[in-house]
């Protein structure tokens, strides 16, 4: 059997295993709308997926993940609760010197139910462990609901709030702002320049000495542009205790039960994430009802902010460790804003997650 022959049928097989728990099989076209995509993720996602262009229906990207289309099905005429599994294959530029496929199958389970989130998140945590449990896999979880939590705590404007929500999936960006912000990083020469010139001679005047108006942004874009950068220089910097302790949360590994523990203390110094740290508590105390041995399960609060971009709760996901080569075999979490956006205005609280069977496949030829 050839390996696409072989990853198709071991897709079918995990996907049997969905259905037999109850999930609703669906299937989504191949060719997505870009403007959808862009919308969600910014002009970032044209360097991951493949951009065609229809004569009819514009712009369209190969499907990149199931996501996004089954949130939009559902949010179209779902029934609820839902439960949905899927199988097909998902298209992604890899970078040449990871040797990873551009197209590959995924199978996914993604739970609709606004009764109770936590049960929710423990349920498709517990069913994704069933599967793979053969495979003897280590499991990371995490909660970006946490972080964003924690930033919306900061003593700051709602816009440096904002950005720096904005770019919590790019740590470098992040990193680079929560600096500036915290005046660890000074202000680049350029926008000091700038910003002086305004000061002197008005930036109406600036943009006059500027030449011809060229660019795709209006000019009363920029004089708003203008005026936020006026506002944010004029902002006293975050204080270094929060910058501390948000640097302490981003570098929290632990297990769960100590995490937790953990994350109790920071609440004192920072209030803002206790409903967070609580609806952590009830999902673990929900894990272990469902037999998921808690003291043993690793939290890393950082974990899924950089292949996660949807996802604003809890994360997870199922690694080989034998095989660090391998990228993760599952991954998951919860993604309520997202029905949000696809929903225009109403939304839902949702949870799901995809299975590489390439990845499963590999691992039980070598009797891992």
């Amino acid at each position: 059997m050839d390996s696409k022959a072989a990853n198709r049928a071991e897709a079918a097989r995990l996907f049997e295993m969905f259905k037999s728990a109850g999930a609703l099989p669906v299937e989504t076209d191949i060719l997505q709308p870009a403007d959808t995509l862009l919308d969600l993720y910014g002009e970032d996602i044209r360097s991951r997926a493949y951009v065609t262009s229809d004569p009819l229906r514009g712009e369209m990207m190969l499907r990149p993940d199931f996501t996004v289309p089954v949130v939009q099905m559902h949010m179209n005429d779902g029934a609820e609760p839902a439960r949905y599994t899927y199988m097909g294959e998902v298209f992604r530029k890899q970078e040449h010197e990871l040797g990873r496929p551009s197209e590959y199958f995924q199978v996914g389970f993604e739970l609709f139910d606004r009764a109770d989130p936590d049960h929710a998140d423990a349920e498709v945590f517990g069913l994704f462990a069933e599967v793979l449990q053969p495979l003897g896999l280590r499991a990371a979880t995490g909660d970006i609901g946490i972080l964003l939590a924690a930033v919306d705590g900061l003593s700051t404007t709602d816009r440096r709030k904002a950005a720096l929500k904005r770019h919590l999936w790019r740590p470098r960006r992040f990193r680079a702002l929560l600096d500036r912000f915290g005046g660890r990083l000074a202000e680049p020469d350029e926008r000091l320049r700038l910003l002086n010139d305004v000061q002197k001679f008005g930036a109406e005047a600036v943009l006059d000495q500027a030449g011809p108006e060229i660019g795709l942004r209006s000019r009363a874009e920029v004089m708003t542009r203008i005026a936020a950068l006026e506002e944010d220089a004029a902002t006293p910097p975050i204080g270094a205790g929060e910058v501390e302790i948000l640097d302490h949360i981003l570098s929290l590994r632990e297990t769960s039960p100590n995490a937790l523990e953990n994350l109790r203390d920071v609440a004192v110094d920072l209030p803002n994430i206790t409903g967070a740290v609580a609806r952590m508590e009830r999902r673990l105390n929900a894990l272990a009802a469902r037999g998921i041995d808690v003291g043993g399960l690793d939290f890393e609060a950082s974990y899924g902010r950089t292949t996660m971009e949807y996802y604003d709760g809890f994360v997870f996901g199922f690694y080989a460790e034998a095989r660090p080569d391998l990228p993760p075999v599952a991954t998951g979490g919860r993604y309520d804003a997202l029905t949000r956006v696809l929903g225009q205005g109403r939304s839902i609280p949702a949870v799901g997650g995809v299975i590489r069977p390439a990845q499963v496949l590999a691992l039980r030829e070598a009797g891992q």
